[in-house]
């Protein structure tokens, strides 16, 4: 039994730099090769031991609470006709009974906002929160990282990775007070800093292990960067009381939120399959292989 028995899934985001596709569609069901991004997150978290999922959403949403539900119909179809393997292929999208919540947010008042939303569902005891435009593909899930770490080292934790000085400003960025290993313990923390003003390099990306005081430190601060709740600014104001511990995960991370990077993870995920990677990789060389040429 993991310590971590809940976690928050913030998805209430519009997607604009999806559109048109997310014009009807969530942008977290978009297919990453031939699973969407949130079933990577739900994955990982299932993998930490996760057995209370909660979804922060918005209006326009209902996909994905379709996707977790039961297709009674597709299932009876697929049984008729024998066809097990695209049936086993559904076991990740099923959910035990009231494994998974759902709670809206009307308004995008940022990160922080989306959190403290999920109070009542958390109660008192320490959550995990997963972006999953945030793919991390490594040996190990990196939420599992973190909570066997956070086992032995409570507070709040935050995943990091070190990142150019030029792109600190799009990030959260600890002030490290001392390293051990994969941990960084922090003296602060600050939102989005301009490059010459960064502490750290140490880059917060999108995996959360927070104790239950983040909801009282929540709702006493006021909009922080770009004039939403942030959920950083929380996390700094409950450092004397809790402390905050950066954990440098294993493995790679994609920014699927952003087109880049979305089509990174899929050319990454495609490779790792054995049935895709022969093909994929010659196609690959017969299109990069002109243009290294004609550099």
């Amino acid at each position: 039994m993991t310590h971590i028995r809940k976690a928050v899934f913030p998805v209430a985001g519009m997607g604009t730099r999806f559109l048109p596709a997310t014009k009807t569609i969530p942008k977290e069901m978009l297919p990453l090769v031939d699973r969407p991004l949130i079933q990577y997150a739900v994955d990982e978290a299932r993998a930490a031991g996760i057995e209370e999922f909660i979804f922060v959403t918005a209006a326009g949403k209902g996909a994905l609470e379709d996707y977790f539900d039961t297709a009674a119909a597709l299932e009876q179809r697929l049984t008729a006709n024998g066809k097990t393997s695209a049936l086993a292929a559904l076991e990740g999208t099923r959910m035990a009974e009231g494994a998974l919540s759902f709670v809206r947010q009307n308004n995008p008042l940022g990160l922080g906002h989306a959190v403290r939303l999920a109070k009542r569902l958390i109660g008192n005891e320490p959550f995990a929160v997963l972006l999953p435009d945030d793919v991390i593909r490594g040996p190990q899930g990196a939420l599992s990282q973190m909570v066997a770490a956070h086992a032995s080292h409570r507070g709040h934790m935050v995943a990091t990775m070190d990142v150019p000085r030029a792109a600190t400003s799009s990030y959260g960025i600890l002030d490290v007070d001392q390293t051990k290993g994969r941990l960084a313990l922090a003296r602060g923390v600050v939102e989005k800093p301009r490059p010459e003003n960064a502490p750290s390099t140490n880059a917060i990306v999108g995996r959360y292990i927070l104790e239950p005081s983040i909801f009282d430190r929540l709702a006493n601060i006021g909009p922080g960067a770009g004039g939403e709740l942030q959920l950083t600014d929380a996390i700094s104001a409950d450092l004397k009381s809790v402390g905050v511990t950066g954990y440098r995960f294993e493995g790679e991370r994609f920014d699927c939120g952003s087109v880049q990077g979305f089509v990174q993870a899929t050319v990454a995920f495609a490779l790792d399959r054995t049935d895709l990677h022969g093909e994929l990789s010659g196609f690959l060389d017969g299109r990069t292989k002109p243009m290294a040429c004609a550099a």
